[in-house]
């Protein structure tokens, strides 16, 4: 794709920041279809189960709401200021699904090495096409661009490991799931089938992380009202990055950056690792820094 293209594209998607949210941004249908098919070329080009290392953001779940995604990189730094990880669920129940997707597929594009995308349940057809992207696709475009979004959703990694401690991904843990080759070796492009690895989400073992000398599993998909929480003895962790959910919840929404060993913010611990958790409050409440032990 062409990068003087790609880049009056990132700046057309972005310039509404400093309007009031809920402006569309009508980018054209070939220039949004460019931007699935040099997308999926990466995706494909890159490996299933992801090797990444820190300092880096991870966000969990958007939903559509894309004045918060821009708020969101207005604290933790538009890229490359930032490298970022996100866990999925990018469409759906929020009502600027296309601009979402657009922004995060464009950087992607633009920053192949730094800017990381993860499937989450709802880059699937069958979900997509209930919960909102289907209409919204159809309404602003049409039927055929949402089957060339879901042809790009069909290749996108699933899961992710960052500095070979911390185990990333839109759900969690498969009772399926005994080694981490099983995730390299899945197939691209596919769909989310019925049961097995790819559609597994709920469920975690903490005997898994001792197997394979891990130190926490990352993942979303669930609204949690601090923006993040922790579980089973903090060996678990959900990141849900979408506060006023859906303007039904009163939730916060959170990013949590993984900082390198010789950040000077890194506190001297078991694990020499500490995670800092950024906690974006609804409206225009305040900011709050959090620092919890990995």
């Amino acid at each position: 794709m062409d990068p003087v293209a790609l880049d009056r594209i990132i700046e057309r998607l972005i310039e509404v920041r400093s309007t009031k949210p809920g402006k569309l941004v009508q980018l054209s249908e070939a220039e949004i279809k460019q931007l699935c098919v040099a997308s999926r070329e990466i995706f494909m080009k890159q490996p299933n189960l992801l090797e990444l290392e820190a300092p880096i953001k991870i966000c969990g779940d958007i939903h559509g709401q894309y004045s918060d995604l821009l708020r969101l990189f207005e604290y933790g730094g538009f890229p490359p200021q930032s490298n970022y990880l996100f866990l999925g669920d990018y469409v759906d129940r929020g009502k600027q699904s296309l601009e979402t997707i657009c922004l995060l597929l464009a950087y992607k594009i633009r920053y192949p090495e730094n800017f990381f995308l993860l499937r989450g349940n709802h880059e699937c057809a069958s979900i997509n096409r209930i919960y909102g992207f289907y209409d919204e696709c159809k309404r602003r475009f049409n039927v055929k661009l949402w089957k060339a979004f879901t042809e790009c959703f069909n290749c996108l990694p699933v899961a992710a490991l960052v500095d070979d401690k911390i185990l990333c991904m839109h759900g969690g843990l498969s009772p399926d799931l005994s080694d981490l080759d099983q995730i390299r070796n899945l197939q691209r492009p596919t769909a989310i089938p019925d049961t097995g690895l790819l559609c597994d989400l709920l469920w975690s073992d903490p005997k898994f992380l001792t197997k394979h000398d891990l130190d926490l599993v990352c993942r979303a998909h669930q609204v949690v009202e601090d923006g993040y929480e922790f579980f089973a003895d903090r060996q678990l962790v959900t990141i849900f990055s979408a506060p006023n959910y859906c303007g039904e919840f009163d939730n916060a929404g959170a990013m949590m950056s993984c900082i390198s060993q010789d950040n000077v913010l890194v506190l001297e611990k078991k694990n020499k690792k500490w995670v800092l958790l950024l906690v974006l409050r609804r409206f225009n409440q305040p900011l709050h820094f959090i620092c919890v032990e990995a």
